[in-house]
């Protein structure tokens, strides 16, 4: 089984809001450093949700400052060795979404 996440998209023109993914899947396990993860610069915020009834659904909520950041974080030796071994942790295929703000953003809100 492979994880394929969709192209990165470009932001609009004009876009100035933080960069935002949500991507849900089923896990055997959930294994990520959120700790690593929400020390990194552009990080604004980085959450894993476990669904109440179906106790392996994971949603995992992320902003980034802009999209350098984001691209920055799937460089580092942490994330490239999640994706390696999903495989071993992953009951299918992850849902990724690419969010932008349809209103206005206020910082820290």
């Amino acid at each position: 089984m492979s994880i394929v996440l969709p192209t990165l998209p470009e932001p609009a023109p004009g876009e100035t809001a933080p960069c935002r993914v949500m991507a849900k899947h089923r896990a055997k396990r959930m294994m990520a450093d959120a700790r690593k993860t929400r020390e990194e610069p552009g990080a604004l915020q980085f959450h894993i949700h476990r669904d109440r009834s179906g106790r392996n659904l994971f949603v995992v909520f992320e902003i980034w400052r802009d999209i350098d950041a984001l691209r920055e974080h799937f460089e580092k030796p942490y994330v490239k060795q999640f994706v390696a071994d999903r495989i071993s942790y992953h009951d299918g295929d992850m849902e990724v979404q690419w969010l932008v703000m349809s209103g206005e953003y206020t910082k820290g809100k």
